[in-house]
């Protein structure tokens, strides 16, 4: 038995004898009841603001709280079939207080939600085999939005795709938050009940479906969840079981969780629970947590340190992996360093420095003075806190904290994300002539790369921000702040798209349109980063006035024209393994490159070696954007 009541399972959980055993915590319910199909249930007090009973139901019966005559959906919610407003329903899945915590292998526990699209019986386990997850030195995670990813917008219709994505070399996909939110499409950010798969998406036996297919073609699960705040839509609702919200902090979403305020404990365990549930019941192998610095904890254990604990602890070796807008390289230290062990975080200056770089854009975030040349992207293959203690010009203030101390493997970096992409006003993507050289430094760079849906093969199809507000209020808000925000702007003469608009959602569907030869330098990409030693960059050199960058890893050397002229770089190797324009070659010593172009070369294996081949290449067929251009 838990020491206090809220630390037992909370929600609805079906028990091997017929009978469901039910738990919510609702300190600032005056009455409250359990309301089942022909019946309502009294609870019992159990303390602490929490009620629980056992009563006779099965998986799949649907439920409600009837608090102070009120019926609402359960905060602990793991099935939501008719959205937000409507009963949940229960959901079969073993109880954790049964289970010991899976093994690293972790095969599949009892009652995992079945592909029939109803919960399986106490004793019919989902027949999936152990899957080891990739390490960090191998992850290749590839970021995807269940609703625009195929035409359908369904966990089940992403399945046909996976195949490919495991054959050009990616290892895990990393699913944005599918956690249930207003209406039917939304990027996800505004998720209420934490622990419950979008119904519109196929609710949580559609996840298990998408988890156990990735599994199969070897690819790990990573899926975005959000701690920081949760959907205007549901507020309301939460708030009157009791205080999930403190009035201390304030995010730029809405109210903050209350993960250190008065009557904190069951929030904390309400989001911990969720946590591992994913883990532990579905076979997801890793969180990413959002904006982790919206996140206000000032508990002796932040709430993501504990996160990171109990995930962990369900799976040593499931991933946690922060969002952190702070560059404090605490997120990733160990315990014992006074960190939060996470295993890794997202590293935004890594994109800031290559994209301004590439197009010359330098408004907002990207005018900072740490950007936009060829030295702040060599500091950023060393580490990717480019601001690390120093002046942040756009903040003015110092920013940051060097990062000397953690391995290369815990940075995930990326030339295109659904931030990147989908918070510019029309969500454009990467202009295409910059396309192949992004490619070549993320990809070969000594972190964890990851790539944007679509990005491998040059998606023309934007990503724009969209949303379905089920409320009058939030949606006209959400609408007046979009335009809002990019009305400063001169560049945007157009009209900024409507984010409730049904076109707005459609025009954001990957359309599978391919640029073949950028396809192909993908995956030889791919093929041959998985060459590449692990650990820090042996040496890196850059060139200010002739824009040129040399990182050394081993036997290759990645090498980059960042300029509007050709520009000779002189090199070790002698095998051009991979060009992103054609007619690239070594000659004495040195490779002539063409204008926003790069090359990976390697020394051939010694006295006796072939002559050197062509190289593998794409076509650069847009002249490189100037600097300062908007593109």
């Amino acid at each position: 038995m838990s020491e206090y009541p809220w630390e037992r399972p909370l929600g609805a959980r079906p028990r091997h004898d017929g009978e469901v055993e039910f738990r919510v915590w609702a300190p600032r319910a005056r009455s409250i009841s359990l309301a089942l199909a022909d019946r309502e249930v009294p609870l019992d007090d159990a303390g602490y603001g929490v009620y629980e009973v056992v009563a006779p139901a099965r998986a799949g019966d649907d439920y409600w709280f009837v608090v102070d005559g009120r019926r609402l959906p359960d905060p602990c919610s793991r099935w939501q079939p008719e959205g937000l407003r409507a009963c949940s329903r229960v959901l079969g899945v073993s109880s954790p207080s049964a289970e010991p915590p899976l093994p690293p292998g972790r095969p599949s526990p009892p009652d995992r939600p079945l592909p029939s699209g109803r919960p399986s019986p106490p004793d019919r386990p989902l027949p999936l085999g152990p899957f080891e997850a990739p390490s960090l030195h191998d992850l290749v995670l590839y970021e995807l939005h269940i609703g625009t990813f195929t035409t359908e917008g369904t966990f089940e219709a992403a399945i046909p795709h996976l195949g490919e994505l495991a054959r050009l070399g990616v290892t895990a996909i990393e699913v944005m938050p599918v956690a249930e939110f207003p209406g039917a499409r939304g990027w996800g950010y505004d998720g209420v009940y934490l622990s419950a798969a979008q119904s519109s998406y196929g609710g949580p036996a559609g996840l298990a479906r998408l988890v156990a297919a990735a599994h199969e073609q070897g690819l790990a699960v990573v899926l975005d969840v959000v701690y920081n705040h949760v959907g205007a839509s549901g507020t309301q609702a939460l708030e009157a079981f009791g205080p999930y919200f403190t009035g201390k902090y304030e995010t730029p979403w809405g109210g903050a969780l209350n993960f250190d305020d008065r009557d904190c404990d069951p929030v904390r365990e309400w989001v911990l629970q969720s946590a591992v549930g994913w883990v532990r019941d579905f076979g997801i192998d890793g969180l990413r947590l959002d904006a982790i610095h919206a996140i206000f904890d000032s508990s002796a254990e932040h709430i993501v340190e504990a996160v990171a604990r109990r995930v962990h602890a369900a799976d040593p070796s499931a991933l946690v992996i922060a969002e952190s807008g702070l560059n404090d390289p605490r997120v990733m230290r160990p315990l014992r360093c006074g960190g939060y062990a996470c295993d890794a975080a997202w590293a935004d200056d890594f994109h800031h420095s290559l994209r301004t770089l590439l197009t010359g854009e330098r408004y907002g975030y990207y005018s900072d003075i740490e950007f936009g040349t060829v030295a702040a992207l060599a500091k950023a293959f060393r580490r990717p806190h480019v601001h690390d203690g120093g002046y942040s010009s756009f903040r003015a203030r110092r920013f940051g904290a060097p990062a000397d101390d953690v391995p290369p493997e815990r940075f995930v970096v990326f030339s295109q994300n659904h931030d990147q992409v989908g918070n510019r006003a029309f969500g454009d993507r990467m202009p295409s002539a910059a396309r192949p050289l992004a490619a070549l430094c993320t990809l070969l760079a000594p972190f964890v790369p990851l790539l944007f849906m679509g990005e491998e093969y040059g998606e023309p199809a934007p990503f724009q921000f969209f949303s379905d507000h089920i409320d009058d209020e939030i949606a006209t808000a959400t609408r007046e702040g979009r335009r809002h925000e990019f009305s400063a702007f001169a560049d945007f003469e157009e009209q900024i798209p409507d984010p409730q608009a049904l076109e707005t959602f459609e025009r954001s569907k990957l359309t599978r349109r391919r640029d073949p030869a950028l396809e192909r330098l993908y995956a030889e990409l791919l093929r041959a980063r998985a060459e590449l030693p692990p650990g820090d960059a042996d040496a890196i050199e850059d060139d200010e006035r002739a824009r040129t960058l040399k990182v050394t890893r081993g036997r290759f050397e990645l090498l980059c024209n960042f300029g509007e002229r050709p520009a000779r770089l002189s090199c070790a190797g002698d095998h051009v393994r991979i060009a992103t324009q054609g007619g690239a070659r070594v000659n004495d010593g040195q490779i002539e490159l063409g204008p926003c172009s790069g090359a990976l070369v390697e020394l051939a294996a010694g006295p006796g070696a072939m002559t050197e081949p062509a190289p593998r290449s794409v076509a650069v067929t847009e002249p490189a954007p100037r600097p300062g251009a908007m593109v």
